[in-house]
């Protein structure tokens, strides 16, 4: 598994993401998954969609805040489908891609993800 890249999942709404997030993981080789103030977690409807991923369920680092996820990264990338007025350079996902698993190399890095209505909003991207 690769150890050095974190999924951060922030304020989910719908436990079947976290588990559909956890299965995604599980097939790409990433096993860190950080859930801050999740709605309900745990919960039937996640575990019914990790297939095959419970034991990244089991194992999910559960928070109160996105500084507390993103404790020891050394890169953080965010995502977010609507362009920003953000002092941080955007990328698109290739070269987000490319950075974060070149500084995974040399520290933890870590993939942001805002909840599933509104999204990252700018004070969580301007971290």
């Amino acid at each position: 598994m690769v150890r050095a890249i974190r999924i951060v999942l922030v304020n989910t709404s719908h436990p079947g993401n976290i588990g559909a997030v956890a299965r995604a993981m599980k097939t790409m080789g990433l096993d860190e998954l950080w859930l801050v103030a999740p709605r309900t977690f745990p919960h039937a409807e996640a575990t019914a969609m990790a297939a095959g991923a419970h034991d990244l369920l089991a194992r999910a680092h559960v928070c109160t805040s996105i500084d507390e996820a993103l404790t020891g990264c050394r890169l953080v990338v965010g995502s977010s489908v609507r362009s920003r007025a953000i002092s941080w350079p955007q990328l698109d996902p290739r070269a987000a891609a490319a950075e974060l698993v070149t500084t995974a190399a040399d520290g933890t890095v870590a993939l942001l993800f805002g909840p599933e209505r509104a999204g990252l909003c700018h004070a969580d991207l301007d971290r």
